[in-house]
């Protein structure tokens, strides 16, 4: 019995060591938890973190809601894929910085978005983001012009924003500034340029022929009519899939005739609706891209 008693005295001792080392064990990891600073170095960049106020002016700016599909191209501390989550969007971070991810994961678990906010270590030269509808970036000016073949090969209407650096010739669709740092933004343009072919109703069957030109979203061009003569081509506007363009003729002692036309682009195939000079009433046209 002697013996039974001494062997409970020192398992007990031996479990009150054990509890009494891992204490200060357990704290250490807790006092180590990776904590990022400003200014450190990455693959790419330096981390300096975007403020809160314009992380949310930029998804205001790109009208990011619960349908779209949203990358976060070097997501930092994850805090722009967490406040797209919180409003409804499927979001994802790319992060070549493995510490930094996991602290992603950490605060979108804390806000308990872990279903709608996820990250990926890797690197956004590498990443498939081509079925993203927003994109998000804070990267330098050379990183942006690389990015840019991709970003313009996204499906058309694909919304891009990127604080503080703009793609260079590619000019921005809008421009914000908050709290001293700006955001621009960019709707990715279809591809628009070459010779259109169609014919309209409407005080005789007329018969277009279109030419255009394209830089990103800049567009102009040619008109020809079916009298050989050339329309003027005015008011082209380009947001991503939708063009919209009015078309001036000399309608002999009447004066000049103008066509208002909008259309959306799908491939080689241009489809929508203008209105007829006479009563305003709306007539469907289709052209097709025949170079």
């Amino acid at each position: 019995m002697h013996r039974q008693k001494l062997y409970a005295a020192r398992l007990f001792a031996a479990l009150l060591a054990s509890a009494a080392l891992a204490l200060p064990v357990a704290a250490t990891a807790a006092d180590s938890e990776y904590t990022p600073s400003v200014g450190q170095e990455g693959k790419d960049v330096i981390w300096v973190p975007t403020p809160q106020a314009l992380v949310e002016k930029m998804l205001d700016m790109a009208k990011l809601t619960a349908k779209d599909i949203h990358y976060d191209l070097g997501s930092g501390d994850g805090r722009t894929v967490i406040a797209a989550a919180k409003r409804g969007a499927q979001a994802v971070g790319v992060e070549f910085n493995p510490d930094m991810v996991a602290l992603s994961e950490r605060a979108a678990a804390k806000e308990g978005l872990s279903a709608k906010a996820k990250f990926i270590n890797g690197d956004i030269f590498q990443t498939d983001f081509s079925h993203a509808t927003v994109v998000t970036l804070y990267l330098l000016p050379s990183l942006n012009v690389k990015l840019r073949p991709t970003l313009l090969k996204m499906k058309p209407g694909t919304r891009v924003v990127s604080h503080a650096f703009t793609m260079e010739e590619w000019q921005a669709d809008q421009t914000e500034n908050v709290e001293g740092r700006t955001a621009y933004l960019w709707i990715v343009p279809a591809p628009v340029e070459g010779t259109w072919r169609w014919s309209v109703a409407g005080s005789g069957q007329r018969e277009y022929e279109l030419v255009l030109r394209q830089q990103f979203q800049q567009v102009e061009g040619l008109a020809k009519l079916d009298n050989g003569k050339m329309g003027q081509l005015r008011n082209v506007k380009l947001a991503g899939d939708q063009l919209s363009f009015s078309i001036h003729e000399i309608a002999g002692t009447s004066g000049t005739l103008r066509r208002d036309y909008v259309g959306r682009v799908s491939g080689n195939t241009l489809q929508g609706v203008f209105k007829l000079p006479s009563n305003g009433s709306e007539v469907k046209w289709t052209a097709t891209r025949i170079n």
